[in-house]
């Protein structure tokens, strides 16, 4: 399966890219938070697949009456499981709490409660298809992986127990933007996992 995953920034030239067929086998679009979500519902409009995202600590309040608190046509797969194309997938958005008033963000107690409330869909997914996770999305990286060590970027302890705990085979986030000039890689490994800084967006191709 083709992913194309996105975060933090806009990329206008994915729209000459676009126009120019480089994109036509995508299956799979995944948004990893702080994106206008306008420009996500161009992408799945363009592209004509499945869009699932998490929201980040720009983006609004989810509220599923408010129109512009969610993308029109796609998931938010905040605290939830889907299952695409048989890839089990599974959303964590937000980021470390920075602000007292952020929205969008925990602290570190917070988001181990928030990462525990999807133990049961991933054991159902264990018990039905013989495994927990294929795919993980989130807005924020794991801790001590990807993330840094100014306050409104550190990662979450919650994300490492829980790809050491589900085994995805991949792990898309964002949040950290790293640029080419940087020495750090945009790819780690956690056991079978990959985890995969897509700023500002990541073709893959995942297998089983």
């Amino acid at each position: 399966m083709n992913i194309l995953a996105l975060s933090d920034r806009v990329e206008e030239r994915l729209y000459s890219l676009i126009s120019a067929k480089h994109f036509e086998n995508i299956d799979l679009i995944l948004g990893c938070g702080d994106m206008p979500y306008d420009y996500l519902e161009n992408m799945l409009t363009l592209l004509n697949a499945p869009l699932y995202y998490v929201p980040g600590n720009h983006d609004p309040e989810y509220n599923e009456q408010a129109p512009l608190s969610h993308v029109e046509g796609a998931s938010n797969l905040d605290l939830k499981l889907a299952r695409e194309k048989n890839f089990l997938i599974a959303g964590f958005g937000g980021s470390i709490r920075y602000r007292p008033d952020g929205i969008n963000q925990y602290n570190q107690f917070e988001a181990f409660l928030r990462a525990y409330r999807l133990l049961p869909g991933l054991i159902w997914n264990r018990i039905h298809y013989g495994r927990f996770l294929d795919i993980l999305i989130t807005h924020s990286p794991p801790s001590g992986v990807h993330d840094e060590d100014t306050q409104a970027h550190q990662g979450f302890r919650a994300l490492v127990w829980l790809i050491r705990f589900a085994r995805p085979r991949y792990h898309f986030h964002g949040h950290t933007h790293f640029f080419r000039r940087n020495l750090a890689p945009s790819e780690t490994t956690i056991g079978i996992t990959r985890v995969v800084n897509v700023f500002p967006y990541k073709i893959t191709e995942a297998h089983h």
